[in-house]
């Protein structure tokens, strides 16, 4: 669909017909019907959440974003003369510093010419195909609306991409989705494409565990929201507080695990879809995993996908890596 910028912007809708990666209802009640209780992460990201988490990028616990637009700022250029893309490809709608740096990388070597947004989200990929055209008006966006843990005809074919997605996200997938998500772009790139992705580091615990409770206690909240997501939209009978938020390091799996626990025993009646969770005191609600990688970890499941790794930037202190990967021939 074209928008007030004309033929410049094209969003291209690959969801099929009734297909969509949101289903609250059916997810709410697989996951609090199941051993451990669980629910997706994806259902943080209501406007409140949103926020939420724009504000828990700017805490000082959480190094993540910082760590990666480091990496960026030095080695921007570099990365973008080894693969000389005229598209960046980016998954999630970036409008934001860390999506500008790389583009800027880009025009400073005369070879920006387009930006491909994947994201559920039409709006959100309009409001960033409208941002970047006034910043950097010359270029086209072709952007595809489509599950980004299942994408398929990605944007600009036959055109040298540099394929990015920044960020942790990967670190939320189970190996097994990461793989498959990993498999599906690899089946997607040519060999003028390459594959930028944000993998944060196994590290100190403390710092670990840190920068997942803060002491201001946005995290807190932002893990609370999911409960106001389901009092708001399934009739839910949540009493928020009657849980608490409690985020610890799994060493076995290398990762972090985000749970709201109950605080006492409670049952929580979900109208619209007519349960009724029974909670013993103590009882958690898993909400999120953060898998934590080394440079090995990260490497065998850029293997396991037929990717190879080419490339490997850290910040300084070595919290966070960018990796850059090719497709196996």
């Amino acid at each position: 669909m074209n928008g007030g910028t004309g033929s410049r912007i094209v969003l291209r809708n690959t969801l099929r017909e009734h297909e969509s990666p949101f289903d609250l209802s059916g997810d709410t009640r697989a996951g609090l019907s199941s051993t451990p209780k669980t629910l997706p992460s994806k259902y943080f990201y209501d406007a409140r959440g949103s926020h939420l988490f724009e504000m828990i990028t700017r805490l000082p616990e959480y190094y993540l974003t910082r760590a990666e637009t480091e990496i960026l700022e030095r080695e921007s250029g570099r990365l973008v003369e080894a693969v000389r893309p005229t598209v960046l490809v980016e998954f999630g709608s970036g409008a934001a510093r860390k999506t500008r740096i790389l583009l800027d990388a880009m025009v400073d070597r005369g070879l920006l010419e387009g930006y491909g947004p994947v994201d559920v989200s039409a709006e959100a990929s309009r409001h960033a195909a409208d941002t970047l055209l006034r910043d950097y008006p010359h270029i086209r966006v072709e952007g595809v609306i489509g599950d980004f843990e299942r994408p398929r005809d990605l944007p600009f074919a036959g055109r040298p991409r540099l394929m990015a997605f920044l960020g942790s996200t990967i670190g939320n997938l189970e190996a097994e989705q990461a793989t498959a998500f990993l498999a599906s772009i690899r089946q997607e790139m040519t060999g003028a494409d390459a594959f930028l992705i944000g993998f944060d580091l196994v590290k100190d615990v403390a710092m670990l565990e840190s920068a997942y409770n803060d002491e201001a206690g946005i995290t807190a909240k932002f893990n609370l929201n999911m409960l106001r997501v389901l009092n708001r939209d399934l009739e839910a009978s949540f009493d928020l507080d009657a849980f608490r938020h409690r985020a610890v390091w799994n060493a076995d799996a290398s990762r972090i695990e985000m749970h709201l626990e109950s605080t006492r025993e409670q049952v929580v009646r979900i109208s619209s879809i007519g349960l009724d969770v029974a909670f013993a005191a103590g009882e958690k609600i898993r909400t999120e995993l953060s898998h934590k990688y080394t440079r090995q970890s990260a490497g065998g499941l850029l293997d396991a996908a037929g990717l190879t790794l080419e490339s490997w930037c850290t910040d300084e202190a070595d919290r966070f890596a960018l990796a850059l990967a090719r497709a196996v021939d």
